[in-house]
């Protein structure tokens, strides 16, 4: 409680203050910032690994930024059950990006098109998000089941996973290392890449908060412009996209369905739902508003009930599931504004870069290596941040026992797929992800393995 009184006294606009317009455009501009690289990232991620073309790139780009523009006004201004109405940003989820690229690779290997390859991604995470919708019914249920250990371990694979798309960008593209592995790992490539990542390094050590939260911005923005001097970037390419992207559910077909990639799905909603719980609080500690107590316990369900719904509805925009963004909880604590007027005017501003393809067009003709520079940070720092969660429990031998066999298990059937050879199909493509093997087998150890609290202690 003092924490919490604490945080109220340095707040120039607590919850339901209502700064003048612009003193709140200034405060959504910086939360935009903080937000946009990630919000952006994950489709581009998406589309270079499966090969989407283009105009499907720009257009996914743009419905991530709209659809994050819904779910952030969904879930500051509370519809009914729905949303905490604090002033919690939602974007584009990294938590399941090894699960969307291995849904469209499963349809693609079966010679599907990228518009099928779309669908049945988008069919998974809108049938999954129900599953998320359903758990925040039971929060103080799940949190028995889903510890910190386990939320961690999965956490760490998810990050560990994502390292090898980094390192293909890093390289030229995963389209490289399959067809032309003779170029793959040019070193113009590489120069480009380094340079991106040291960039990056020396901002985020600045200690002046904007340039340190606009680090990536900078970094992409620098690599950039290197690679159009280095005639890399083929603005042609986007010469034919139209003005306005109108939201149009099931723009592609409707959603298709697919088992194998329904369970590890589910698994990520379910760790979804845990990491939404600490962001929420979070959002409420900095905001000066309680952490305990029957309304805290109302907008942590209302919370994640919004992170589910929230999902769907970016799935009918054609876009990936939605969640709670962290980061926005330090622009709060450094701005001094915790206002939820202010996540009206950043989700106004986000459904109108969306409806505008050429921002996307721009950001989807980004060479891999200027982006491989720095998503190979941000998937360094989701496996850091695991380690983190994982380290805020007390490691006993039990836990090291849990540690060890999850981590083994899910990265063993990703480095040797062969072990998997003799399965049926079906469960060689769900058990073939790092996050499905690793992850059960922590939470059926967390479940079955004795507690021993006085012999471990030590």
């Amino acid at each position: 409680m003092k924490n919490q009184s604490a945080a109220a006294s340095d707040m120039i606009y607590t919850l339901n203050d209502r700064p003048s317009p612009g003193k709140a455009v200034f405060a959504a501009v910086q939360h935009l910032m903080a937000i946009f690289v990630g919000i952006i990232t994950p489709p581009i991620i998406v589309s270079g690994a499966l090969g989407f073309d283009v105009q499907l790139t720009s257009y996914l780009i743009s419905m991530a930024l709209f659809a994050s523009g819904i779910s952030t006004f969904i879930q500051v201004r509370k519809i009914g059950p729905i949303g905490s109405g604090l002033l919690s940003i939602q974007g584009t989820s990294f938590a399941f990006l090894s699960t969307i690229i291995m849904t469209g690779f499963i349809v693609k290997n079966a010679g599907g098109t990228q518009e099928e390859m779309l669908v049945t991604i988008l069919g998974v995470c809108f049938f999954g998000s129900f599953i998320e919708m359903i758990f925040s019914r039971f929060i103080p249920f799940l949190k028995k089941i889903i510890t910190p250990l386990v939320s961690g371990i999965v956490v760490t694979l998810i990050g560990l996973s994502l390292i090898q798309v980094g390192i293909k960008d890093i390289g030229g593209g995963a389209w490289l290392f399959d067809n032309k592995p003779d170029v793959f790992g040019n070193p113009r490539n590489l120069l480009l890449a380094l340079m991106v990542l040291v960039i990056i390094i020396v901002f985020n050590r600045s200690r002046r908060p904007w340039l340190r939260m606009g680090a990536i911005v900078f970094g992409l923005i620098a690599g950039y412009i290197a690679a159009t001097a280095m005639g890399l970037v083929n603005f042609a390419r986007i010469r034919d996209l139209s003005i306005v992207a109108p939201p149009i559910p099931f723009r592609y077909g409707f959603f298709k369905f697919n088992w194998a990639a329904f369970l590890p799905m589910s698994l990520l909603y379910l760790i979804t739902t845990i990491e939404s719980m600490g962001d929420l609080t979070a959002t409420s500690l900095v905001s000066g508003e309680p952490i305990e107590g029957d309304l805290y316990l109302k907008r942590i369900s209302g919370g994640v009930l919004g992170d589910g719904v929230n999902s769907a509805i970016a799935a009918l925009l054609n876009s990936f599931p939605n969640t709670t963004f962290s980061q926005n909880n330090g622009v709060i604590q450094m701005t001094g504004v915790a206002s939820r007027y202010v996540g009206y005017y950043i989700a106004g501003f986000l459904c109108l870069l969306g409806l505008f393809p050429i921002i996307g067009g721009i950001f989807s003709i980004i060479p891999n290596s200027v982006l491989g520079g720095a998503t190979i940070i941000m998937f360094g720092t989701v496996a850091a941040s695991g380690i983190r969660i994982i380290a805020s429990s007390v490691i006993n031998r039990r836990g090291v026992m849990i540690i060890a066999i999850s981590l083994g298990m899910g990265l063993g059937v990703v480095f040797v797929p062969q072990i998997l050879q003799y399965l049926p199909d079906f469960a060689r493509q769900i058990f073939s992800s790092a996050i499905t093997t690793g992850g059960l087998t922590a939470i059926i150890l967390s479940i079955v393995l004795p507690r021993f609290p006085k012999a471990e202690r030590g």
